[in-house]
């Protein structure tokens, strides 16, 4: 009973400022969004030119505010970053019940997408000033699309600022002057190729990256007018789930039992762990030994590496908090004084709790046996018996850990790098689709599918680092397997947005992308049966030189009917179809040959890692 009186005063507490403070956490979110968004607009305008960033690396600075500002960005970990920024965004505009059943989207949510768009044409944008680099053209265009590219991430970071305070932080001007300097500059390049001065593959090249800049700066004033507007969440009861049937629950049970996951060796082991310690302390009839059990519980992670750093952080907190309480018990402090240490003790160790577990260890001990004291009086003995009963839950859980099944994350790689290769493989083949002009767009769901793939895979690896004896190989080739596949979405991204609403001859583009996917396809068919896998025997590399080099003749036959189409007396301006393909495909061709060397990175590595060793 006085647990549930406990139970309804902290509901209480919770959810009387709920109504109304339950934007906030949403607007914190969309804010870091933009952030993200404009850092990874930085990332690439920071790229532009490839400068040289070696003299500034060669320093060894400490600071890290200096840092910051005097290295070079790393693109793809913006972009993950960016990403992530996104799907948590997504996911805390799902707790919240907005407009009142109306199917239309709310402005977060339009917010939100804007973001998305931002990104996604920023991928583009990228893509296509790496293209860019081949094909640099003769006049000066490079700081003007730098200075560009910033003041549109500093527009964002405004929007970020006047989402957080409601509106009450500047938003900046509607137009930018970089912006349009940005495209007097590519203006002048393509008359200067109009006119024979400038290759028209460079040329094309600016325009792209001069269309991408514009759509963004689109998009930015998109979310700007959104902003203005206002942004407003009905107050509603938050959403609950679809239905309360447990089969479900019982399904992913079962199929966990069944293919003894992770997750369920996991749940035996501790299982175990606590009857066995409950076993003891039935047996030796300890007072306290609940301490020991829930040590025993709360100490045993996933890996021996995790499970090593609980034990010691436990250890060593619980026993310095021990003796902390020893000395306040000892002095036996009235109930207000012990009442105003308890609040301190929580204060700090939820507060640090996660900082590190070592924390809570330290101040949470004091907390307990203070709490202890209202109900059943302690004093030093209390406090070092708890030293000794955690003592004992650590050497359970050590042995445990030891003696017990394995977590069996490397046993379950080959289906995840097989996952990994087939949501990848489909991302593949609908970028093929769209450039076909059967979808507009590549499906949101479609990009999230491949990247959760690779972000499983990812903590794969990370788990498998943690373990007592790692394979090194094995961590080496799952991280060049997540990189690829990091790159390989961005490259899909890029092609299908270079592709545009418009009907062009794409080449042999689509046929050089289904080849790609049955690739992937025949890959992790391998990986259904790794006993008889040998990567060495499956390199894809040199397989798709004829249709590359496919590519590069029907680039050039482009250039040349787009000479043709000038001589013959068509005006300059015009937009032809012609034209619109040499924009496509000069754009798409570099990123087309990255996505070739990633596509097979991911393969070989893949396979590498799932590859029986001695």
């Amino acid at each position: 009973m006085l647990e549930l009186v406990g139970g309804l005063l902290t509901a209480g507490l919770l959810l009387a400022p709920w109504p109304a403070r339950r934007l906030r956490p949403l607007r914190v979110a969309m804010s870091e969004t933009a952030d993200a968004v404009a850092e990874a607009l930085d990332a690439v305008a920071q790229d532009v030119g490839s400068p040289d960033g070696s003299p500034l690396d060669a320093v060894d600075l400490t600071n890290p505010d200096l840092l910051a500002v005097t290295r070079i960005p790393d693109w793809e970990v913006k972009r993950r970053a960016a990403s992530a920024a996104l799907t948590a965004a997504r996911a805390t505009y799902a707790l919240y019940r907005a407009g009142g059943g109306r199917s239309d989207p709310t402005r977060p949510e339009r917010l939100i997408d804007a973001l998305g768009r931002v990104l996604h044409e920023t991928v583009t944008l990228q893509a296509v000033l790496e293209a860019a680099k081949n094909y640099p053209p003769d006049r000066e265009w490079e700081l003007e699309t730098r200075t560009a590219i910033s003041a549109l991430a500093a527009r964002l970071r405004l929007l970020s600022g006047a989402v957080a305070t409601a509106g009450e932080a500047p938003l900046g001007g509607e137009e930018s002057a970089a912006v349009r300097r940005m495209g007097r500059a590519a203006e002048q390049i393509r008359r200067a190729g109009l006119a024979g001065d400038e290759d028209l593959v460079a040329v094309s090249l600016i325009e792209q990256v001069r269309r991408s800049i514009d759509r963004i700066a689109g998009e930015v004033a998109s979310t700007r007018r959104l902003v203005t507007g206002g942004l407003r969440v009905g107050l509603h009861a938050p959403r609950m789930p679809d239905t309360l049937d447990p089969l479900p629950v019982w399904v992913r049970v079962r199929r966990a039992v069944h293919t003894r996951s992770p997750t369920f060796r996991q749940v035996a082991r501790v299982f175990v762990t606590a009857v066995v310690s409950m076993a003891i302390a039935a047996a030796l009839g300890l007072s306290h030994a609940h301490w020991m059990t829930i040590t025993a519980m709360l100490s045993l992670r996933a890996t021996y590496g995790e499970t090593v750093d609980r034990v010691v952080q436990r250890v060593g907190g619980t026993a310095a908090g021990s003796i902390v309480a020893a000395v306040i018990l000892t002095l036996a402090p009235g109930p207000p004084t012990i009442a105003a240490i308890v609040f301190c003790f929580a204060l700090a160790g939820f507060a640090m709790r996660a900082v590190n577990y070592a924390y809570w260890a330290l101040f949470g001990t004091p907390l307990a046996m203070m709490l202890l004291d209202f109900s059943t009086p302690a004093d030093w003995r209390t406090a070092g018996e708890r030293i000794i009963l955690t003592f004992a839950g650590t050497l359970l859980t050590y042995a445990a850990v030891r003696l017990l099944w394995p977590a069996g994350h490397l046993e379950r790689l080959p289906v995840q790098l097989g996952r990994l290769l087939g949501t990848h493989a489909r991302l593949v083949r609908t970028t093929a689709t769209v450039l076909a002009g059967e979808l507009v767009r590549l499906p949101h769901d479609a990009i999230v599918s491949a990247e959760r793939s690779a972000e499983a895979v990812d903590q794969t690896r990370t788990r498998l680092g943690q373990e007592r004896l790692p394979d090194t190989d094995v961590m080496a080739d799952l991280r060049t397997a997540v990189d690829a596949a990091h790159r390989t979405r961005d490259h899909l991204i890029a092609v299908a947005r270079l592709s545009r609403a418009e009907a062009v001859d794409s080449g042999p583009i689509p046929e050089i992308l289904d080849r790609l996917a049955d690739q992937m396809e025949e890959a992790a068919e391998q990986l259904e049966d790794t006993d008889d896998l040998d990567p060495k025997a499956t390199a894809p590399a040199e397989e798709l030189r004829a249709e590359l080099a496919d590519l590069d003749s029907h680039l050039s036959k482009l250039t040349r009917r787009r000479r043709a189409e000038i001589k013959s007396g068509v005006g300059r301006d015009d937009l032809t179809p012609v034209q619109h393909a040499l924009v496509q495909v000069s754009g798409t061709r570099y990123t087309i040959r990255a996505l070739r060397r990633d596509t097979v990175k991911v393969i070989e590595s893949s396979l590498a890692a799932a590859a029986p060793r001695a």
